[in-house]
């Protein structure tokens, strides 16, 4: 009995020793792990590619190709470089303006070196998926420990895993502030793919506390990059250290030298000046509208196609039926009808204005501010909609105007057509009667012959009698001997 205990005491001591050795090796490599991807060359670096290919073949050795240096390039530099702490930085602005490119273009310059980078997702597990794959992180999928049908940490929810993350990323950060004295550097792209709902709000609340403590601390710096305005207006509640960089069109002056310089060298053509204006005045200074014109060989032909695109996108999502249309598509045309409404009142504010052509900035489009623009829709829940529907754009001032010159282009065309005035009051008239029938009750009452009658009394609010009404039929007359 005694050599039979020893034995198994032995047995139980080696296996207890070998599991806490696992946990031990684990935890240590899960934070190698971390620490490894933290290391330069980025997946994003690799993805993008060495090199950019150019028209007519010409490749940029090095992949450094800028036909088009954004004002706001050193700022962003410095913070993917990790030399501007304590704070951590939303970048805001269109889609189309640059903001990614920025950011990855400052990220090939350090090679990637103390920065992660992943792109955000409307479903909470395949973010914490992204994440995990951004810092090499499993979440203990890759435990051992489920061969002996342990439990692991992986049957709780998404948020408590993405908790486990930021926590084993505290860790890291703490031993290279030590050693390096910079902070990591977390980039989320596309932070306004998240949903605007309870778990979304959880999940930018949880990396907002996180970005907080990390700043104040200078062991990380967060990196939120955004097209739509709401993602700022959540962050503004708590914000403290947070810092704003709105990212709009290059002004007139830019694009041209940009859009000319670009034509000389890889087209090894001088367009004249009158054609660089022409572009600039139909596509404005959206850097993803100038990029498909520079490379393209008619520019005037692609500058209409944009502005036909945008007019269709606008009528696709927004046009109204008129006096005709059914009542099946009264929230659609609630949608639609408010959306004409704030276009025609930029259209006419545009006018008021007079000179909306800066010779050095170039387009001056016409806003109005967020809870005017609510007024004039007499709604305060679309705006968020058309914002990410790329109609209308709010910016980090809180100004409504329109999402980019072509679009403002096709709001005047659309409000300056023959008949839109009276088509537009048309169906607000027909909507005003659909919910006037909504709101209205018909009242049928039958059986009141015989001298029968009904009896209805009404109570206020303090259950008070006001007053009794008692319905009964009227005596008719009688027939004349012709029967009239």
């Amino acid at each position: 009995m005694a050599e039979s205990a020893l034995t198994t005491f032995a047995s139980i001591t080696i296996l207890g020793l070998v599991g806490y050795s696992y946990t031990l090796y684990y935890k240590h490599m899960v934070l190698q792990k971390m620490e490894n991807a933290f290391k330069p060359g980025d997946p994003v670096l690799v993805l993008a590619g060495p090199t950019k290919a150019l028209p007519d073949g010409l490749v940029v050795p090095g992949g450094h190709h800028h036909w088009v240096m954004r004002p706001e390039q050193d700022e962003i530099d410095r913070i993917i470089a990790g030399h501007d702490k304590g704070q951590y930085h939303l970048l805001i602005g269109e889609k189309g303006t640059g903001k990614s490119s920025m950011i990855i273009d400052a990220m090939s310059k350090i090679d990637g070196e103390g920065i992660a980078m992943f792109e955000a997702h409307a479903d909470v597990e395949i973010f914490r998926l992204r994440l995990g794959k951004a810092l090499d992180f499993e979440f203990h999928e890759d435990n051992i420990g489920s061969l002996f049908s342990i439990r692991g940490p992986r049957d709780a929810s998404a948020l408590l895993d993405i908790e486990r993350a930021f926590n084993k990323l505290d860790k890291v950060a703490i031993e290279r502030r030590k050693r390096v004295g910079r902070p990591l550097v977390l980039i989320i792209n596309s932070v306004h793919f998240l949903r605007d709902d309870e778990d979304g709000r959880d999940l930018l609340e949880l990396i907002q506390q996180r970005a907080e403590a990390w700043a104040a601390s200078n062991l990380c710096t967060v990196v939120l990059n955004s097209d739509d305005y709401w993602v700022y207006e959540r962050l503004k509640n708590y914000a403290t250290r947070l810092r704003v960089h709105p990212v709009r069109d290059l002004s007139k002056s830019a694009a041209l030298r940009a859009l000319k310089e670009y034509r000389k060298r890889y087209h090894r053509e001088e367009p004249s000046m009158d054609i660089l204006e022409k572009v600039y005045d139909r596509v404005g200074g959206r850097l993803t509208f100038l990029s498909r014109v520079a490379r393209a060989h008619d520019m005037l032909e692609v500058c209409e196609h944009i502005c036909k695109t945008e007019k269709t996108w606008l009528l696709n999502k927004c046009w109204i039926l008129g006096e005709e249309m059914d009542d099946d598509v009264m929230d659609q045309q609630k949608y639609a009808s408010a959306a004409m409404v704030l276009a025609k009142a930029l259209v006419d504010q545009e006018r008021k204005m007079g000179a909306v052509y800066d010779p050095e900035k170039g387009h001056i489009l016409p806003s109005v501010p967020l809870h005017e623009a609510r007024q004039i829709m007499t709604r305060a829940d679309f705006i968020q909609s058309y914002d990410h529907d790329n109609l209308f754009t709010i910016d980090s001032d809180g100004m409504v105007r329109a999402d980019s010159v072509p679009m403002q282009n096709a709001f005047r065309e659309v409000c300056d057509a023959e008949g839109f005035n009276e088509h537009l009051e048309a169906t607000l008239d027909r909507i005003s009667a659909i919910e006037s029938l909504g709101r209205t009750r018909e009242l049928t009452i039958k059986d009141l012959w015989n001298g029968g009658q009904y009896k209805v009394t009404t109570v206020n609010a303090r259950g008070n009698v006001e007053k009794d009404i008692t319905f009964a039929v009227m005596p008719g007359k009688k027939e004349d001997e012709d029967g009239d």
